[in-house]
């Protein structure tokens, strides 16, 4: 329990001075409301935001599954082929030199304003991290292992899977919490750019009303939502450096 304790003071600590703000500004409630204004229209719109955070949670869900996926075969790929990381990496250093928010259009105008859009703006965030720890790590296996295992004549692919992957595992975690991180914020792009679904759809649409305070609400929801992923992911991430450590 000890280990709850600071977050609930920061969190406290941010209200008490969010609060003390519009007291000491008394800024009116359409720009900044208040913390229990926020509160009672989350409680009130609870089934309204609860309606929209599926819709956004299903786009993250598929898009980690979908990004981190494809991250990790590219790693695999880039780490067992010369070849491969001749042709694919200075693309993937491309890639990542383009804005990402600026393919959002497109790939709306491509996808059009359902699912597909905004899974691909969070596969387009999620792919690069996931790919670069992964990658980093299995190029990155201490070389005793690698010299006992020519030593024993085995082969590459015995290599890989038995040695570099399970080394590798604490690298692919890092990516993965990142992705966890990166996941809501392509999801709510796509949302910005084109759809009737979603916790970036509630916002704007609050916002073009001017209900700040139902947009405060769907914004905290969307942060619990990626605090939420992230601690699962960290847990389970924690598991699997674990368990890597007695696989080599």
């Amino acid at each position: 329990m000890r280990k709850f304790i600071p977050p609930f003071i920061a969190a406290g600590f941010a209200i008490a001075l969010w609060q003390s703000i519009i007291i000491m500004t008394d800024v009116p409630r359409f720009i900044l409301p208040s913390p229990a204004t926020v509160a009672e229209t989350w409680w009130k719109s609870r089934a309204l935001i609860a309606e929209h955070t599926l819709v956004t949670l299903i786009e993250i869900l598929v898009g980690l599954a979908v990004g981190v996926s494809f991250g990790i075969l590219t790693a695999l790929s880039l780490a067992s082929s010369q070849t491969a990381r001749v042709l694919m990496q200075p693309i993937l250093v491309f890639t990542q030199a383009l804005p990402v928010f600026a393919l959002a259009p497109i790939l709306t105008l491509w996808l059009g304003f359902g699912l597909g859009s905004k899974v691909a703006m969070s596969v387009l965030i999620i792919y690069f991290p996931v790919t670069s720890a992964f990658f980093d790590g299995l190029m990155r296996t201490p070389q005793g292992y690698l010299d006992l295992a020519k030593t024993m004549q085995a082969r590459p692919r015995s290599v890989l899977w038995h040695i570099r992957v399970p080394a590798a595992l604490p690298s692919l975690a890092s990516g993965l919490r990142l992705s966890a991180v990166y996941a809501p914020i392509g999801a709510v792009i796509g949302e910005w750019v084109g759809a009737s679904q979603g916790l970036g759809y509630l916002m704007l649409l609050a916002n073009g009303r001017a209900k700040t305070d139902l947009m405060f609400a769907a914004l905290f929801t969307l942060g619990i939502l990626s605090v939420v992923l992230f601690l699962i992911v960290k847990r389970l991430t924690e598991r699997w450096s674990d368990r890597s450590r007695s696989l080599i």
